[in-house]
């Protein structure tokens, strides 16, 4: 590597990231009082406004909307309090601007609908001290009230949500928070995590009391909800309504993604085509959702295109018409103002198509795309497809096939990138990067809002439990990043499917991840991402001061200019697997120890129940040898341990997702000789590689609580070991250290196993009378699912017994808010239910 580029990548390290403010989200009304969001502006540092402040920020409302104060202003001596309240009347949102205690300032209703077509809009309060008038601007409405008496300087107290007995908070968000006088006070609110509020110099102002930061919800994919279907189904989205669509020949299921409403709608009569792949468009001119299977492997089988009337739910056949072969993951888009359905490659009779064709919703017809001109395109499958109406181009991405388009010849990873411009007919190759840096293949949809970039997913497709990365590539020269998290995704049968979306009323993308185990049934699961999303090193970055000034920058670009240079030097003497170890050998910050309940097993011990903890054969603690990297390796490693092990290429994968080869065998490598390393200060365990995986062996003379859980549950011997047990699944949750889905389905499995456990071993301990046991179960229980009302009965029956009724209260106020956030309803059953 040049010396060029290593102060281009110590520069990208060192020096400011631009981050966009992802904003502030509130806890409301929903949740227990001391639960719900406040946070004070000016908590360290409490700045003077002379003549005029004015405060302005962006706004978000979110589904269930409740009323509330959105930001209380206090003036300095307390002699004058105004208040910003917010409340729904009808179609409109009304914001009244109060005098605290005296009177309403100012009243104004907003078309709620308009105001949040963009998700975000406009709030702004102006105080013009000298002339005693405050102005409130919501989105495109504004009015001024006069005559109140103001002071001549403003040392305000300003606190969004809750404040002192105003309790009343609205589901809402905030971001881009600016106050200015003479001097500007500007709050990114771009924190990742933690309680102290910086504003866009560096400096901490600000605190907050119980936060969601929006940045995670940029990083980490949110599961929304599910469906299932035992029979033959498919998918789609529809933009127009915020709906996704998920139907079989019986049914109609939605999901709303605004309200996170689910309902299910049977037919007015059956779907006429049998169900394979069944693929969908949605036609908003007709009202009309068209679901289509491209080929029949029987002759005479049934319609193959038919269309849903989204308002009468009937079914109409519309074609018999087939192509001469199955395309199993062509790629789609449907063009609105040309009234087709365009397709893309595909696979079936042991070929790879490399053909386009286009189904019209005016005479429901199968032609091809055969006046397209210029570069070809070699036959293929798993391709992406996106559309830009502004340049009237389709754009072609990757996929895998060979040039023959005959299966028996082998198959190749393609990352190349194409333009068709439909009024032209025009095919231009764009680009093509090498293949082996990316060994996958992108999943359905292709999302491009410019020119510039467009957004994917990929995954191999090769592996069962695989994974779904989000990608963003350069439509200039295929540079790309990696954002956010991973999807898990369960890759063995040809229906199983995954589809990219964006939503644009509420700025997030969707994906849809359809799962079959027999090609007969299937799960929809969504899920969400808000967008613009972020890269790892955007969300862990660190906060920088940005007030820093001129000779401050060029001190710290000369250092890293010299670093650069003593690198150059220093690569040209070393092996070039060196780079990859700093990652591996930076120790972390010691964590604070944490000492597991049974303290006889402290020898050479592992605990994966609550916090992540290791110690060494003379009862050390050597947690903080742990990097994240390596805890995660070691934690694949033990998970696959109880089979073969795990496969060199599944860890690569899994841990190195895009990294090309190379990188990831020198990665690797060190990785697994530090995390030996690390084990040799146990006894009794082994890293072993036998085959070409890897494996962890423990003897007796190691103790991880998770083996020896698994242990007592699989010799059924809970009842002989009930304490050992409890004290295992008392430290905490599972695995709760990782929030990667990489885990999901391992974390899945335990909680499964042990909640069947747990909930049978309630009643026999109540009916024993043996009622701490029934406490330490069910609050188990509620670590796994905080949502069992089974438990929560017990929990509740108990805690009456023992005449601790105001633990119960509290007990079932944290269910009730834990219900209504997930769910978006109230519980319907009151406290007396239980109390009686």
């Amino acid at each position: 590597m040049s010396m060029y580029k290593y102060i281009i990548l110590l520069l990208y390290l060192y020096l400011p990231q631009v981050v966009l403010a992802y904003g502030l989200k509130f806890y409301s009304t929903d949740r227990p009082i001391t639960l719900r969001t406040s946070y004070k502006v000016f908590d360290q540092i409490h700045p003077v406004f002379q003549d005029r402040m004015n405060i302005e920020f962006d706004m978000a409302l979110y589904p269930v909307a409740e009323i509330g104060s959105v930001i209380r202003i206090k003036t300095g001596d307390n002699s004058k309090i105004f208040n910003l309240f917010f409340d729904i009347h009808g179609k409109d949102a009304l914001f009244r601007l109060n005098q605290e205690g005296k009177s309403v300032l100012i009243s104004m209703p907003v078309d709620k609908a308009e105001m949040t077509k963009d998700h975000w809009f406009k709030v702004k309060i102006s105080f013009v001290l000298n002339r005693h008038e405050i102005t409130l601007k919501v989105y495109n409405q504004e009015r001024t009230c006069h005559g109140i008496l103001l002071p001549d300087k403003l040392t305000p107290d300003i606190v969004f949500g809750r404040s002192d007995y105003i309790i009343d908070v609205p589901s809402i968000a905030i971001r881009q928070l600016k106050v200015s006088g003479k001097k500007t006070y500007t709050f990114p609110l771009n924190e990742t995590k933690g309680n102290e509020v910086h504003a866009s110099d560096g400096q901490i102002y600000g605190r907050v009391d119980n936060p969601i930061w929006l940045i995670n919800e940029a990083y980490h994919w949110h599961k929304e909800t599910n469906f299932t279907s035992s029979q033959e189904a498919g998918n789609c989205f529809r933009a127009k309504t915020n709906e996704v669509y998920y139907f079989n020949r019986d049914t109609l299921y939605t999901y709303q993604t605004l309200s996170g409403e689910k309902t299910a709608r049977a037919y007015a009569n059956p779907c006429p085509v049998p169900l394979f792949l069944a693929r969908s468009f949605i036609d908003d001119k007709s009202n009309k959702l068209y679901i289509y299977e491209v080929y029949h492997e029987k002759p005479k089988t049934g319609p193959t295109i038919a269309s849903l009337d989204l308002k009468t739910l009937t079914w109409t056949a519309e074609s018999y018409e087939q192509l001469n072969m199955q395309m199993h993951h062509h790629a789609s888009f449907f063009d609105a103002e040309r009234n087709r359905d365009i397709i893309f490659g595909g696979f079936g009779n042991m070929h790879y198509s490399s053909k386009f064709y286009t189904l019209n919703t005016t005479d429901k017809r199968w032609r091809g795309l055969d006046s397209l001109k210029g570069d070809t395109i070699c036959p293929r499958y798993f391709s992406a497809m996106g559309y830009l109406k502004d340049k009237q181009s389709l754009y072609i991405f990757g996929g895998m096939g060979n040039e023959s388009g005959d299966q028996v010849v082998g198959r190749r990873y393609l990352n190349d990138f194409y333009r068709i411009n439909l009024n032209k007919g025009q095919i231009t190759k764009l680009w093509e990067i090498p293949a082996e840096n990316i060994n996958t293949v992108p999943a359905r949809g292709m999302i491009m809002l410019n020119d510039s970039s467009f957004y994917i997913l990929r995954y191999p497709e090769s592996v069962s439990h695989s994974f779904l990365k989000l990608y963003q590539f350069s439509v200039k020269d295929g540079s790309y990043r990696i954002l956010a998290d991973s999807i898990p995704i369960l890759s063995d049968k040809i229906t199983t499917n995954a589809h990219l979306y964006y939503n644009e009323r509420q700025s997030q993308l969707l994906v849809t991840v359809q799962e079959s185990k027999d090609d007969i049934s299937s799960t929809l699961t969504i899920y969400s991402l808000m967008f613009p999303p972020v890269t790892y090193d955007e969300f862990t970055g660190l906060t920088f001061n940005h007030s820093h000034h001129f000779w401050i920058w060029l001190a710290i670009i000369a250092m890293v200019i010299i670093v650069a240079f003593i690198i150059w030097i220093v690569k040209r003497r070393h092996k070039s697997h060196q780079e990859e170890e700093e990652e591996f050998f930076i120790i972390p910050k010691m964590e604070e120890k944490e000492e597991p309940i049974d303290e006889s097993n402290l020898s050479s011990s592992i605990y994966l129940f609550g916090n992540f903890s290791v110690f060494d054969r003379k009862k050390r603690n050597i947690t903080y040898m742990f990097s994240p990297r390596i805890k995660q390796m070691f934690c694949l490693i033990l998970e696959y341990s109880k089979e073969e092990g795990i496969s060199s290429k599944l860890l690569s994968d899994l841990i190195w997702p895009g990294k090309s080869k190379d990188k990831v065998k020198n990665s690797r490598s060190v990785a697994i000789n530090h995390l030996r390393k690390i084990l040799s200060e146990l006894d009794g365990i082994e890293l072993v590689y036998e085959k070409g995986y890897f494996k962890l062996i423990l003897n007796q003379e190691a103790y991880c609580d998770y083996l020896r859980c698994m242990e007592i549950v699989s010799d059924k011997t809970i009842r002989e070991h009930q304490k050992e047990f409890l004290t295992i699944i008392s430290r905490g949750k599972f695995l709760q250290f990782f929030d990667d889905p990489a885990f999901d389905r391992f974390k899945q499995d335990i909680e499964f196993q042990l909640e069947n456990i747990i909930m049978k071993e309630c009643e026999p301990a109540f009916k024993e009378h043996d009622y701490q046991t029934v406490l330490d179960l069910t609050q188990a229980e509620f670590n796994i699912d905080p949502l069992n009302e089974v438990a929560l009965s017990f929990h509740l029956k108990v805690l009456f017994i023992l005449k601790q009724k105001n633990t119960a209260i509290i007990s079932f106020q944290r269910f009730i808010s834990e219900y209504k956030q997930t769910t978006g309803k109230d519980y319907p059953q009151p406290f007396s239910y239980f109390w009686h």
